[in-house]
């Protein structure tokens, strides 16, 4: 079978890596072609062809007619295999980074392709600047890489039959060996908003052996690197123990044996690797659980009930008619720029109940806000002690008990569900499917982005521009 892959770029990140395990998951099985609008420095197993026309949208830059991009993609795949490729598997195709993106991969499918559209991430969950108002393609199949997105797609009314659920491939950490000088716990992330740094931060002030927080990377994108500078000037003028970009110069693996255990505060994934990928390293994983992303990997037996689900902080402790105001802007606002409709009664409900008992969760709160919260942390020592009676477990943060065993269950669990080979025979299943298996559905829009739109989980970290 020939396999061709697109993608917009191929640069260091998330997509990226998993497009590179699918290849060398099926290289020597099926034959393989890569389709990117930049190659960057990408190493692959397989023919690599670079067309700009597919990559990411330029500022003042005209792209090249969807046309051309669609010829120039059909002799590609001709001059690979002569009549072309069996499937034409495309990452995060409903993403408007590439505004003419659609247009290339409907009449690519007009042509007789047979598309693989995965969706990593949606432009309905929290990103109406990557939104696109026209629908997305009908008649073909579909892959997500989590049961809260599957469910989604299939209210939205996508044929079962042709929606596929492929979670990542994790490729063990073992043998990262190695012990670092200094006590840390190791936040393995890229620091962009939705990871919630500031809460990090606060764990870091519930260390009970004067650990260190070791965050790996800084983000890429200017609303993102704001947020980021700002956090790290706002660490050193309070004299926290926390290092950043602990990963610029350090091998990953050394910094993960190194490292006590491992830390999450994200408020938002796509698959979850960071649940996963500390195990099968000997590592501790602990931190903020996310229940629909956590809930596949508890059903295939990883222990993850150590985590929390929130912080709560009481009102008094920030600005609260500030905050009010900028929750309900945002909600209003993004709900704007998605065409989606909401009362006003609907949206007051849902801020009664994030704010039930004058509590708020920490993970709900913007950056300026969560910084009210540390600032008192930091300046009366009775609220850190206020904070662990509203949330016991910050008494013994990163601590569990049984950790050598729960450490071993996981990681033999991991390396079951989530090994290569594994992930190998889902993708064969899932080609073979596409090839014999036609389909007609379509994705109703609006059904999709009410799932999305969810008030209960609003958070301004994710929803809400960054506001010092």
């Amino acid at each position: 079978m020939k396999i061709a892959f697109v993608h917009y770029h191929l640069k260091t990140g998330g997509v990226t890596t998993v497009l590179k395990r699918q290849v060398e998951a099926i290289h020597g099985t099926y034959e393989t072609l890569v389709l990117t609008g930049d190659r960057a420095a990408a190493e692959l197993p397989c023919q690599v062809v670079e067309i700009p026309g597919l990559g990411y949208d330029q500022p003042g830059v005209s792209p090249p007619a969807a046309d051309v991009v669609v010829e120039r993609v059909l002799e590609a795949l001709n001059e690979k295999w002569p009549g072309g490729c069996d499937v034409l598997h495309v990452h995060n195709p409903t993403l408007a980074k590439n505004r003419q993106f659609l247009q290339i991969i409907k009449r690519l499918q007009q042509a007789g392709v047979n598309l693989f559209l995965q969706i990593h991430d949606f432009a309905e969950d929290g990103r109406p600047d990557l939104y696109f108002k026209e629908d997305y393609p009908a008649d073909c199949h579909y892959g997500v890489i989590n049961a809260r997105d599957a469910n989604i797609l299939l209210g939205a009314g996508l044929d079962g039959t042709a929606l596929h659920h492929l979670p990542n491939a994790v490729q063990g950490l073992a043998g990262s060996g190695g012990r670092c000088p200094k006590s840390q716990i190791l936040y393995p992330v890229r620091a962009i908003r939705r990871k919630n740094l500031g809460e990090a931060i606060l764990l870091s002030m519930f260390f009970n052996n004067g650990q260190r927080l070791a965050v790996t990377q800084p983000p890429n994108s200017p609303a993102d690197i704001a947020s980021y500078r700002d956090w790290i000037d706002w660490v050193r003028k309070n004299d926290l123990h926390v290092d950043f970009e602990v990963g610029n110069n350090t091998d990953f693996r050394l910094l993960v044996g190194s490292s006590e255990s491992m830390v999450t505060t994200s408020i938002s994934e796509g698959f979850g690797l960071a649940f996963l990928e500390p195990w099968t390293a000997g590592k501790l994983l602990w931190g903020r659980r996310i229940a629909d992303i956590c809930g596949d990997f508890e059903k295939n037996g990883i222990k993850l009930n150590f985590l929390y689900d929130r912080i709560n902080v009481p009102l008094t402790w920030i600005d609260a008619q500030a905050f009010s105001r900028d929750w309900h802007h945002s909600v209003f606002s993004a709900a704007d720029r998605y065409g989606h409709i909401v009362a006003a009664d609907q949206v007051n409900r849902a801020f009664a109940r994030l704010t039930r008992d004058e509590m708020i969760d920490f993970g709900i709160l913007s950056e300026k806000f969560q910084r009210q919260v540390l600032t008192r942390l930091i300046t009366d020592a009775s609220t850190k002690a206020e904070l662990v009676t509203l949330n016991p477990w910050l008494n013994h943060a990163g601590e569990i008990v049984d950790q050598s065993a729960i450490i071993e269950i996981n990681r033999r669990v991991v390396l079951r569900h989530y090994g290569t080979a594994q992930y190998m025979n889902r993708l064969l299943i899932i080609y073979d499917r596409i090839v014999h298996h036609p389909v007609r559905h379509h994705i109703d829009k609006r059904t999709l982005r009410e799932d999305f739109f969810d008030l209960d989980r609003f958070s301004l970290l994710r929803w809400g521009p960054y506001d010092r």
